[in-house]
């Protein structure tokens, strides 16, 4: 199929330029947003466990119902559940796409940091 999947923000300022980057990124015309706040702090916690296991659910719809292969893992500037500096959260990305590749190991998994200017940057 034509999708690929963002694990991302609620923060709506971010949702177009993550969107269109990953649109060019992947060749993917869709993607499916799975929003919560500061969700690289979540995954790289892995915690609260309802929040966990709910972004779980929704990844798994997007994987199996959408087939989607690609998974972006979304943090940004002045983001209100993660209030972290931009290293804390980049390494917060990178414990979350380790914790996502246990469950998707075959599928590409990438970090986005969206900066102070909304662009996005993929993560090394």
């Amino acid at each position: 199929m034509n999708f690929c999947t963002a694990i991302s923000c609620m923060d709506g300022r971010i949702h177009q330029a993550v969107i269109t980057y990953l649109n060019r990124r992947f060749g993917k015309p869709f993607v499916d947003l799975i929003t919560e706040p500061g969700p690289n702090l979540i995954l790289a916690e892995q915690k609260p466990e309802i929040l966990v296991d709910s972004v779980l659910d929704r990844l798994k719809i997007s994987v199996e119902k959408h087939q989607s292969k690609q998974i972006a893992i979304v943090g940004h500037h002045d983001c209100a559940g993660n209030p972290n500096s931009e290293k804390e959260q980049i390494e917060h990305l990178k414990k979350s796409i380790e914790f996502i590749k246990t469950f998707y190991p075959t599928h590409e998994i990438i970090g986005l940091w969206v900066d102070s200017k909304w662009q996005v940057k993929e993560i090394e």
